[in-house]
């Protein structure tokens, strides 16, 4: 049992009150664009002790350009060639397999930025997508800031096992809609929900959005969304902070998403773009990271800050048939996950008994052959995250 890895977030919290001092905040954002955004941020980063890292494709012209945008925050890149020095300094004639841990041409590549912030230890990681600015009277930073380490919220719990993350969100339209994410079973879908006023501190703060919410494919298509952009919108969030109960499962977006990094050995961001499977990294991280915090008697939130979405078009005809896989996956997956029997005092531990659960459940649960073998690469490459977070600690 790895007893040198940080239990909860009881044991975590041993430094000063953010407002006392700047925070050490790393920022990941994979992305082959132009960081416009991180600029419209910079006032709000410029307030911590900020660093960017961008995990990219190593295009000159791009890094080029970021380099002029970026100009005044600290920032690095991590193109492939870079990612692959990095595991070479540290696992030498190794690095090659450790190396297939993290994906290509993906957005699951921000694994290997939640690595730097395991080495680097800042208070606070923060991930963000390209295509989410700010929203007057919402501070990035001190909001996320605020739900990870204040005592505030109120807490959700649903006896149906979900909470509709959508639900934090004053949208344009009457139906119920559902994040990406959220299982299609009927029962999964019942909006009943038992409220406690009951907050806390957190280890992770997913932020909302306006604009353009989280949405599936399918869920895009329906509402006319044929360039991967639909007529829904969302205008504001309902409440700061919603601390999920214990039992009680969301979808997880990393858009605009804030973290502890002592639950990075819990956190790796599944190995996307394989076998026609993508879009679901965040998704089943997150659900993997709510499993063992609940586990370990440790909080996760959601609500602000909010961001604005300024999705961009795209081909909703690929995306569904990237999602289609996983979303056949997902409606088995939780349930399986939320069976599993799980022990362990620290982050490392507790995945580690989760990984070896789904190495006996997933071959009993699961029938179609395909979306077994996905899995054992994913179980593979799970195992492989918490040997590397091992041996660079």
């Amino acid at each position: 049992m790895n007893l040198r890895y940080t239990k909860g977030l009881s044991e975590t919290i041993q430094r000063s009150h953010p407002k006392e001092r700047a925070m050490k905040v790393l920022v990941v954002i994979a992305s082959i664009n132009e960081l416009r955004n991180i600029k419209d941020f910079e006032p709000m980063l410029t307030q911590e002790n900020s660093k960017v890292v961008v995990v990219d494709e190593s295009d000159g012209t791009v890094r080029r350009r970021n380099d002029e945008i970026l100009e005044d925050i600290p920032h690095e890149y991590y193109g492939v060639s870079e990612r692959s020095e990095w595991f070479r300094e540290r696992f030498g004639s190794s690095s090659s397999k450790y190396l297939k841990v993290i994906p290509e041409r993906c957005h699951a590549e921000t694994s290997f930025g939640f690595l730097v912030a395991y080495e680097e230890e800042p208070d606070v990681v923060l991930e963000v997508d390209d295509d989410v600015f700010p929203v007057k009277g919402h501070d990035i930073l001190r909001g996320h800031i605020s739900n990870l380490f204040s005592e505030d919220g109120v807490t959700v719990s649903s006896s149906w096992k979900w909470y509709n993350t959508l639900e934090n969100l004053e949208l344009n339209v009457g139906d119920p809609i559902f994040a990406r994410g959220h299982p299609y079973s009927e029962d999964t879908r019942k909006e009943e929900y038992n409220w406690r006023t009951q907050g806390g501190r957190c280890v992770l703060n997913m932020g909302l959005w306006t604009g353009h919410p989280d949405l599936d494919a399918l869920t895009i298509l329906y509402y006319g969304g044929l360039d991967g952009r639909c007529r829904i919108r969302a205008l504001r969030s309902k409440r700061k902070k919603i601390i999920v109960g214990r039992g009680t499962y969301f979808a997880v977006c990393s858009m605009n998403t804030a973290f502890r990094p002592n639950v990075i050995p819990a956190f790796y961001q599944l190995y996307m773009n394989y076998m026609g499977v993508n879009r679901f990294d965040d998704i089943w991280s997150g659900l993997f990271l709510k499993k063992v915090a609940d586990h370990l008697g440790d909080r996760v939130s959601l609500g602000e800050p909010v961001v604005y979405h300024d999705k961009r078009p795209r081909d909703v005809f690929k995306d569904l048939k990237n999602e289609t896989d996983g979303l056949a996956i997902n409606e088995t997956l939780w349930r399986t996950v939320e069976e599993a029997e799980i022990e362990g005092e620290t982050y490392w531990d507790a995945y580690s008994s989760l990984i070896e659960e789904m190495t006996v459940r997933i071959p009993k649960a699961f029938k179609n052959p395909d979306h077994k073998k996905f899995l054992k690469a994913q179980i593979e490459r799970m195992r492989l995250w918490l040997e590397i977070i091992d041996k660079i600690k």
